[in-house]
């Protein structure tokens, strides 16, 4: 059994699905991240690394570090470049993923889906986590290419998922990290009712793996950002994380009755 998960920067794989990552490699699965970008537009927010780093390569390090922490494969690149947010927005660089044509971006992940044969794909939920338009194009396009792989491969994937977060867990999480990029976002718009998930997987032995991969993204979780300002500290941030939960973005074929706790029910 294969497992590809699709994401548009470095650090996003850990903090939505690091857990899971890390369960399903531990189990002997074939278990592959593409990354649709770098993440050159994050903003470091370690002050020990030097400020004029290429921050490209830095946070590419970064990643390949975080897989080996979750036990999965080496990254998959897809070498478009980082929007940014605020005022750190790319609106004039091409290979931006704002301004990456959608079928473009699609058509770029048939190839490896025919490569790799996942039977599960997991990327965001519709909303991209928290807006950034990097996760809504990615979730786009690899929702597109979930149902288009048919055209490249006798073998296209049989479920897809969006890592998906409940509207309660939103506001919990939003109370304890006033600073962090869910604040001030409507949980009845970002997050989902607890009826919506098809899959509730219990990740709790996998924290420590987790939380490896999330420090291995230093210039993101320095000092200065909002994670490590949590007002409850690491061991409160660590209660959130031994469950993660999914939403069904597509299926080839039955589904048990959800929620199921493992993806790969049934095949």
């Amino acid at each position: 059994m294969k497992l590809l998960a699709v994401y548009a920067h470095p650090d996003d794989e850990a903090f939505g699905t690091g857990g899971t990552l890390a369960r399903y490699a531990a189990a002997g699965l074939d278990v592959r991240l593409i990354c649709a970008t770098r993440g050159e537009s994050g903003k470091i927010t370690d002050p020990d690394i030097d400020p004029d780093v290429d921050v490209g390569l830095l946070r590419e390090a970064e990643l390949r570090d975080a897989c080996r922490a979750l036990g999965i494969g080496e990254p998959i690149f897809l070498d478009y470049h980082d929007s940014g947010r605020h005022e750190r927005t790319r609106y004039d660089d091409p290979r931006a993923l704002m301004n990456v044509d959608e079928f473009d971006l699609e058509a770029a992940l048939r190839p490896l889906i025919a490569e790799h044969e996942p039977q599960v794909m997991l990327t965001f939920d519709p909303h991209g986590a928290y807006g950034h338009i990097d996760h809504i194009r990615i979730q786009r396009a690899a929702t597109a290419a979930f149902w288009s792989a048919g055209s490249v491969t006798k073998t296209p994937p049989r479920r897809l998922f969006y890592n998906a977060m409940s509207a309660d867990r939103m506001r919990r999480m939003q109370a304890s990290r006033r600073e962090g990029p869910m604040a001030g976002l409507d949980p009845g718009l970002y997050g989902v009712s607890e009826d919506s998930f098809a899959a509730v997987l219990d990740v709790s032995a996998w924290v420590d793996a987790k939380v490896r991969a999330i420090r291995s993204h230093r210039s993101q979780v320095g000092p200065r950002s909002s994670f490590a300002s949590a007002s409850e500290g690491e061991e409160g941030w660590r209660a959130f994380m031994g469950h993660e939960t999914f939403t069904l973005g597509g299926a080839r074929g039955a589904f048990p009755q959800p929620p199921v706790d493992d993806l790969f029910a049934g095949l």
